[in-house]
């Protein structure tokens, strides 16, 4: 079962009451299972980047071209970045994604794609986010076990019947009201991110209106890592912004 796979005792006693403790649940990215260990159904646990900080793109909001934004980032020592640039048709996307990939390399980073799993299969990626109620099994079908493949969530009802041996995360906003999407909520909080993360044995990682002054909370309340679009894509210096932001899981770090 499942407690036989968890690397401390910990794991196993919150798991069944139903959650964990925020200072385990922040460091479960840190200890994957293997993968052809695991009986059908069960969490994979494939690592998150570390540190679990994604930066989501949008050039639309963007203070500079995304190739120095994303370089900027990785060199404060983001190692994960997913290209969201939905309105390009997708041959402009995979592109992109194509372009930028190996600057992600260079930095020993992750780069993922928000959309399709055979557009992100066509640009060399290794990983998906996909949009809620989206097909998790198809992309892992398609991308692969060593994949990082990720679903957007919104409340507690969209992390019940998820198959975690398809999916890694789960990102679950908004958790503030946010720039990057003015008027769309309800937003969660840290009282709804606990919650969602209470309810899936998956990480969650938060998004919507973070930054440095807000991030603490979400990773106390339970949040194994967090999203950041407008934070980053819209500061001055985003090498900054994300230093700020990584600041927040050191004073968090169990």
């Amino acid at each position: 079962g499942r407690a036989a796979r968890a690397p401390c005792g910990a794991h196993s006693q919150a798991r069944a009451r139903g959650a964990f403790e925020p200072a385990v649940r922040a460091r479960r990215y840190l200890t994957p299972a293997p993968i052809e260990s695991l009986p059908p159904g069960a969490a994979r646990l494939m690592p998150l980047p570390s540190p679990p900080l994604l930066l989501v793109t949008n050039r639309r909001q963007a203070s500079a071209p995304l190739d120095e934004i994303l370089a900027a980032a990785f060199a404060a020592g983001c190692r994960w970045a997913s290209v969201r640039e939905k309105d390009l048709p997708a041959e402009d996307q995979i592109a992109l994604a194509r372009r930028l990939l190996p600057l992600a390399q260079a930095h020993g980073a992750r780069l993922t794609l928000h959309g399709s799993p055979a557009w992100a299969k066509e640009a060399g990626l290794r990983g998906v986010h996909l949009s809620a109620h989206s097909d998790a099994a198809a992309a892992r079908a398609l991308l692969g076990p060593g994949a990082l493949v990720g679903l957007s969530v919104h409340g507690v009802d969209d992390v019940r019947g998820l198959d975690p041996a398809a999916l890694d995360y789960v990102l679950a906003g908004p958790a503030y009201p946010t720039s990057s999407k003015p008027g769309y909520g309800p937003f969660l909080g840290p009282e709804g991110i606990a919650r969602i993360a209470s309810a899936t044995v998956l990480p969650v990682l938060a998004i919507g209106g973070i930054g440095p002054e807000n991030a603490a909370e979400l990773l106390a309340a339970g949040a194994a890592g967090l999203a950041v679009m407008g934070g980053i894509m819209q500061s001055a210096d985003p090498a900054a912004a994300v230093a700020a932001l990584l600041a927040a899981f050191e004073r968090h770090r169990p």
